[in-house]
C-alpha cells in the first residue's frame, strides 16, 4: 500500500507571513532572480517590436539604461498608450554581452524612411473602413475600431474618439434616498425587457372635459412658411392619482384594483428605455394600489435628448462637504444645460398644444359627458382643450384572476369630420419636439431642421427617434392608452439658437399611434408585463407607502419601503425631496 509523507514545512522564524528571506530552502530554485514589478491588467502585445524607431541599445556597457532620450523605450514615457506599470525601473532581465557590444557598428547608417500605415494595418490607405486597425497615420480609420496616433489612444489606454473631453458626470437621484428606507426589490432592465402580457381592449367608464377642434392649417406649415410660437395663457391640470376626485369615487366603488394616470403608466411601461432618473410613489390601501407622482418631480417636465450618446449636462453641483468652495473654472449658466432644455421643452409642448386648436367656432367645441373635474368655481382663467377618459384594462392572466387597472387618460383635441369624439372617434394628442443649438454639447448629431425637414425629413425623424427614444415611446403609449386616432408632433425650433425665449413652428407631422409604436419598436405587451410584475410585487407587501426609484446611473429600478409621512410635506425631508426632484 502506497504511503504518504507530509513535505517539510519551512517555518518563518521572523513571525511574518510566507517564507523568510533568511531561511530559504535549498531546493528553492528562484531565490537569486530579482523581482520585476508588474500589473495583472497588463496585456501581452508583442514579444519583439521591430517597428520601434528609438535606439534601445545601452551606451554604457553592462549597465541598464533607466531613461530614454525620446521616451519610446521601456525606461521612458510610452507614446502609444498609458504609462506601463513598473516601466520606470531598470530592466532586471536585460542581457548585455560586454565583448561584442563595444565593437558593434551598423553597416548601413542611413535613416529609415517612415512607414505609412504604421505597424499592422488592414484595409489599405488611411486605415480601415470597417474593420480593426492599428495605425500611426494621421488619417486614422473610418467607422472602424482602431487606435490611431492622432487622438484615439495617445492619452491613457483604450479610449473612444475624444472621450476625455466628454463630461461623464454622475447624475443625482430624482429623490434623496433616506438611510431609514429599506430596499425590498431590485430589478435590472434586461429582466424587464423579457416580460410580456397581452391585454384586451379597455372598458370606458366615463369621460370629462371639453375638446376643441385641431387646426389643420398647422399640417401645411413648411420651413419657408414658418409660424411663430405664441404664449397662450390657459389652465391645464396634471393632478396625481390619489388627488383625483373621480378616481377616489371609483376606488370607493371598487371599480379596479390598481389606479394610475397615463403619464405615470407610460414611464413604467417604457422603463427599459429610460436613462434619466425618475421615481413613482406607490400607496397600498387595503386591496387597492395607487401609483402617484411627486409635485415638482420628473413627471412635470419633458426631457431632451435623453437617449443621445452624449446627452446634455447640468453644471457641477456644489460640494456638499464644503458649500463655500469655488470651482476652479466657474461655469456660466447655460441655456443648453439639461435642466434649462427640459423647462424649455415643457413650455413648448404646452403652448403648441394650446395654439394648434380652434377655440372660436366653427367647428364647435365638444363637451364630454361631464365637466372638467379639477376646474373649480373660483377659477377665472380659461381652460385649455383637454378631455379625460377613465378606462379599465384587465391584467388578469386567467379568467379567475380579477386584477384590473383604472387609468386616467388624456386627449388634447379632436379632428373634425372623423366621427363622433364623444364615442372615442377622431381624438388627437398633440406633442412637440424642439431644436436648440445643433453645435452645442448634447445636440446628438442632429441635422439642421430648416435645411433638412422639407427635403430629408426621414433623416430628421431617424435622429430624433435615436436621441429621444424614451420620450417618443412614452408619447406613443399615452396615445394608445387614451384611444387616440392621431398623434400630432410639431417640430419647433428657436428663432435664434442663442435665445431660448422665441420659437417658430417649422412643420407638423401626423401619425397613427399604433403604427408609430411599430416604427419605434415599442411593445405594449412588454409594457403591460412590467406593470403586472410591479403590481404583483407590491401586492405581496403589507399596507403602506413605497417608492419605485430608477437608479440615476444604472439600468436598474429599486423598490423602497418609506414612512407614511414621506412626500406629504409633514416633515422637512419631504420638502427637500420636492426641491430636489426638479433636477433631472
Amino acid at each position: 500500500m502506497a504511503s504518504f509523507s507530509l513535505p517539510p514545512i519551512q517555518d518563518n522564524p521572523d513571525g511574518g507571513w510566507g517564507p523568510s528571506s533568511s531561511n530559504l530552502p535549498e531546493q528553492f530554485k528562484f531565490k537569486d532572480i530579482p523581482y520585476a514589478p508588474y500589473s495583472k491588467s497588463d496585456k501581452l502585445g508583442r514579444f519583439a517590436d521591430w517597428n520601434d524607431s528609438s535606439d534601445n541599445r545601452q551606451p554604457t556597457i553592462g549597465l541598464p539604461q533607466t531613461q530614454n532620450a525620446r521616451g519610446g523605450g521601456p525606461g521612458g514615457r510610452r507614446r502609444d498608450g498609458a504609462q506601463a506599470f513598473g516601466s520606470g525601473t531598470a530592466s532586471a532581465f536585460a542581457y548585455f554581452h560586454v565583448e561584442d557590444e563595444s565593437s558593434f557598428s551598423l553597416v548601413d547608417n542611413k535613416t529609415a524612411p517612415p512607414r505609412r500605415g504604421g505597424g499592422f494595418a488592414r484595409g489599405g490607405r488611411g486605415g480601415s473602413r470597417g474593420g480593426s486597425s492599428y495605425s500611426n497615420n494621421r488619417g486614422g480609420q473610418r467607422g472602424g475600431r482602431g487606435f490611431s496616433g492622432r487622438g484615439g489612444n495617445q492619452r491613457g489606454g483604450r479610449r473612444g474618439w475624444r472621450d476625455w473631453e466628454k463630461n461623464n458626470r454622475a447624475r443625482e437621484s430624482s429623490v434623496v434616498i433616506s438611510p431609514t428606507w429599506s430596499m425590498l426589490e431590485e430589478i435590472e432592465f434586461h429582466r424587464l425587457a423579457k416580460l410580456r402580457l397581452d391585454v384586451d381592449d379597455p372598458v370606458d367608464l366615463n369621460s370629462y372635459g371639453r375638446l376643441f377642434a385641431y387646426d389643420k392649417s398647422y399640417d401645411r406649415i413648411t420651413t419657408k412658411t414658418e409660424r411663430p410660437l405664441q404664449l397662450v395663457d390657459r389652465i391645464k391640470y396634471n393632478t396625481t392619482t390619489s388627488d383625483d376626485p373621480v378616481i377616489q369615487e371609483l376606488a370607493a366603488k371598487g371599480a379596479a384594483t390598481v389606479y394610475a394616470t397615463d403619464v405615470i403608466l407610460s414611464v413604467l411601461m417604457c422603463a427599459p428605455r429610460s436613462v434619466y432618473p425618475w421615481d413613482i410613489v406607490i400607496v397600498r390601501e387595503g386591496n387597492n394600489l395607487f401609483f402617484d407622482k411627486r409635485d415638482g418631480g420628473p413627471f412635470d417636465t419633458v426631457t431632451v435628448n435623453e437617449n443621445a450618446a452624449d446627452p446634455p449636462q447640468d453644471p457641477t453641483p456644489p460640494n456638499p462637504n464644503n458649500p463655500t468652495e469655488k470651482a476652479t473654472v466657474p461655469e456660466v449658466p447655460s441655456i443648453n444645460s439639461a435642466t434649462s432644455l427640459s423647462l424649455e421643452a415643457t413650455y413648448i409642448n404646452q403652448n403648441f398644444g394650446f395654439q394648434s386648436v380652434v377655440e372660436n367656432p366653427p367647428p364647435p367645441p365638444v363637451d364630454f359627458a361631464n365637466p372638467n373635474p379639477f376646474y373649480g368655481p373660483d377659477e377665472t382663467d380659461p381652460l385649455a382643450s383637454c378631455g379625460y377618459r377613465y378606462r379599465v384594462f384587465d391584467m388578469g392572466v386567467t379568467e379567475d384572476e380579477d386584477i384590473k387597472i383604472c387609468v386616467r387618460t388624456e386627449v388634447d383635441a379632436y379632428s373634425p369630420g372623423q366621427g363622433n369624439p364623444r364615442a372615442g372617434q377622431g381624438l388627437v394628442t398633440i406633442r412637440a419636439l424642439n431644436e436648440f443649438d445643433t453645435r452645442s454639447q448634447g445636440a446628438g448629431g442632429a441635422p439642421d431642421w430648416r435645411a433638412k425637414l422639407d427635403s430629408q425629413r426621414g433623416a430628421v425623424v431617424a435622429t430624433e427617434m435615436k436621441n429621444n427614444s424614451c420620450k417618443l415611446a412614452k408619447w406613443t403609449v399615452q396615445s394608445v392608452l387614451a384611444g387616440a386616432d392621431l398623434l400630432k408632433i410639431g417640430y419647433i425650433s428657436r428663432a435664434n439658437p442663442r435665445d431660448n425665449t422665441r420659437h417658430v413652428i417649422l412643420t407638423t407631422a401626423s401619425m397613427r399611434p399604433t403604427e408609430f409604436a411599430g416604427q419605434l419598436n415599442v411593445s405594449l405587451a412588454n409594457g403591460w408585463g412590467i406593470v403586472r410584475t410591479v403590481t404583483d410585487m407590491c401586492m405581496k407587501m403589507p399596507e403602506g407607502k413605497y417608492v419605485l426609484v430608477k437608479d440615476p446611473n444604472k439600468p436598474v429600478i429599486r423598490l423602497y419601503a418609506v414612512p407614511s409621512s414621506a412626500f406629504t410635506g409633514e416633515d422637512e425631508d419631504g420638502e427637500a425631496f420636492e426641491e430636489e426632484g426638479v433636477e433631472i
